[in-house]
């Protein structure tokens, strides 16, 4: 039977885990170039379907190229409150992203030529977005554990990051990941603390041998 970490490595796992933040909030202190590889190794060592490994990863360090980004994402954002409705003022008040402040600007993309690959994708094409998105939490815990800030940016459009970054055909930007350090991690999640949404009871997300006949409807 396989050995268990011990109790200190064990708890510096969970306390990654619950202590992880979507930061927004960033110092200006350039990162070690060693921490970064370090993060950078722990994504590509993310578990993915039929070892496809499809994660890509551009690292911005050109200031109109971060210019650029952050302009497409401001334009998605203003577009987003629009589509909120009623929400509009409250999402506006929002600070959903900190491309100026961060550190280091990453773009994490889908790869290339994907349809190659049809090991466990055959009727779950997306299951190459889900091994992206196992990379990037490899590296969120991993920035967490080493006491720097990492926010995951969503609002762009798709389009406009492909034609900037120069992708190749098939390419798909899925993130922009702000990476940094930062004064503080914040105490809970920012958009609980904003009065955004909170999370879920454990027990609506875990059923047992199907699904309940009276699982409530959500908005």
């Amino acid at each position: 039977m396989a050995k268990p970490f011990d109790d200190s490595e064990r708890d510096a796992v969970y306390r990654a885990i619950y202590e992880r933040r979507d930061m927004r909030h960033f110092v200006p202190e350039p990162v070690d170039p060693a921490v970064l590889r370090r993060l950078l190794d722990a994504a590509h060592h993310a578990p993915s379907v039929g070892y496809m490994q499809p994660w890509r990863i551009v690292r911005i360090t050109d200031a109109a190229l971060r210019t650029g980004l952050r302009e497409i994402v401001e334009r998605e954002r203003l577009a987003t409150a629009d589509a909120l409705g009623k929400r509009r003022d409250e999402f506006m008040k929002l600070k959903v992203e900190g491309m100026r402040e961060c550190a280091e600007l990453l773009v994490i993309a889908l790869m290339d030529g994907r349809e190659r690959h049809v090991f466990g994708r055959r009727t779950l094409p997306e299951m190459d977005l889900a091994s992206v998105a196992c990379a990037i939490q490899n590296m969120w815990l991993a920035a967490r554990a080493e006491g720097l800030g990492l926010g995951w940016v969503s609002l762009f459009d798709v389009d406009a990051v492909h034609r900037l970054l120069g992708m190749p055909e098939g390419a798909r930007p899925v993130a922009i990941l702000c990476l940094g350090h930062v004064d503080a991690f914040y105490s809970e999640p920012m958009l609980e603390t904003e009065r955004w949404a909170s999370r879920l009871p454990l027990a609506d997300c875990v059923f047992e041998n199907g699904w309940p006949r009276d699982e409530p409807a959500r908005e």
